[in-house]
């Protein structure tokens, strides 16, 4: 039975099963919602990020890892930056760190309800101003253009914890965390990710401009505006302005969204699916803005809060509701309550009942 709720006061839609089967997910079973795909095709335009139980790794032994020599190096030099930041931060000026955490809160957004809740999950709808500034933040975020960022997300949902996830989890912390980015994806991630329909993803105009000039974008909207402004407008030290509100906070914003691959899915609690690797994670949530209820997440891809729980720790959530009520969002997907719990009760760990 599919459960579809309309509000009349809102522009939210409840949907979600409450059947289900067994399906293998890397090395743990996981019971998996019979979903009615073209029913959520039809209100997403896509279903790439629901898991498919039918992929099975290859046997034999496994690729040898091929290092990218470029990114250990840059990473190496942007975490060693950070630190010499950290060591900057009590000569600095308040407003400079206040501008800092305005950079990453907004870099943050063009990432959790841009690239993942809005272009990877299609889990609402933006009018083309939301959409441009979301790309903008997207860009001075610089975690990959939104079409890449979309491809590795929806691979990473369809095959989670498998060969064919760029950051399973199954490979260790270290690897879903940054080591993913340090080697060659794994060839069945590369071949997955080439089958994916991404059509909606290239008819959005507004992607596929980033696309083109991302490289330019991220100089710009990463680096250079988030130095300049300080030294420009209150005479900060160029240095300063450069390690802190640049460096250090695009450091930290990588750090966010990787603890959703890494602790996210080692350390929590699985109320909804005891059978899959993500878990519950408010600390992970808090730093991510509501990207670390990941259990639930996982369970529900396609709610626009990935949380039950409305803005508690979702910072995101709260966005995209005040962008519905300045109509420049809309159409919002949300899970049924009656779906929530009998999934609760049908697959969960019991944690629920202890609130």
């Amino acid at each position: 039975l599919l459960f579809k709720e309309f509000s009349s006061t809102s522009s939210t839609t409840a949907v979600g099963t409450v059947t289900s089967r067994v399906a293998r997910n890397g090395n743990a079973v996981k019971e998996k919602d019979l979903l009615n795909h073209e029913d959520l095709a039809g209100d997403r335009g896509m279903i790439d990020d629901i898991f498919d139980d039918t992929y099975r790794e290859k046997e034999g032994p496994k690729p040898p890892l091929r290092y990218v020599w470029r990114n250990i190096i840059l990473m190496s030099l942007l975490h060693l930056g950070a630190l010499f930041a950290l060591t900057l931060i009590p000569s600095a000026k308040i407003q400079t760190l206040a501008w800092a955490v305005l950079c990453f809160m907004v870099s943050a957004l063009g990432i959790t309800a841009g690239s993942h809740r809005l272009w990877s999950h299609r889990s609402y709808k933006a009018t083309l101003p939301l959409r441009i500034f979301l790309t903008i933040a997207n860009s001075m975020a610089f975690q990959n253009d939104i079409y890449e960022w979309v491809r590795d997300h929806r691979v990473h949902h369809k095959f989670s914890e498998t060969d064919a996830d760029p950051h399973n989890a199954m490979r260790g912390f270290f690897f879903s965390h940054i080591g993913w980015l340090l080697v060659r994806k794994h060839p069945d991630v590369i071949e997955k990710g080439q089958k994916l329909d991404l059509s909606d993803i290239k008819a959005d105009k507004v992607v596929m401009f980033q696309r083109r000039y991302y490289k330019p974008s991220v100089v710009l909207l990463c680096f250079t505006l988030p130095a300049v402004v300080p030294w420009y407008f209150w005479d900060e030290s160029i240095v300063i302005s450069f390690f802190i509100p640049a460096i250090l906070r695009y450091a930290v914003g990588l750090n966010a969204t990787w603890l959703v691959n890494s602790a996210a899915h080692m350390f929590g609690n699985r109320p909804y699916d005891q059978n899959i690797n993500p878990r519950e994670n408010p600390l992970v949530s808090l730093g991510a803005l509501g990207e670390g209820f990941h259990n639930y997440h996982h369970t529900f891809p396609y709610d626009y809060s990935t949380s039950e729980f409305g803005w508690r720790f979702n910072l995101t959530t709260a966005f995209i509701d005040l962008m519905c009520l300045l109509g420049l969002a809309s159409d919002r997907k949300k899970v049924s309550k009656e779906v929530i719990l009998a999934r609760k009760m049908r697959t969960g760990d019991g944690s629920h009942k202890s609130g």
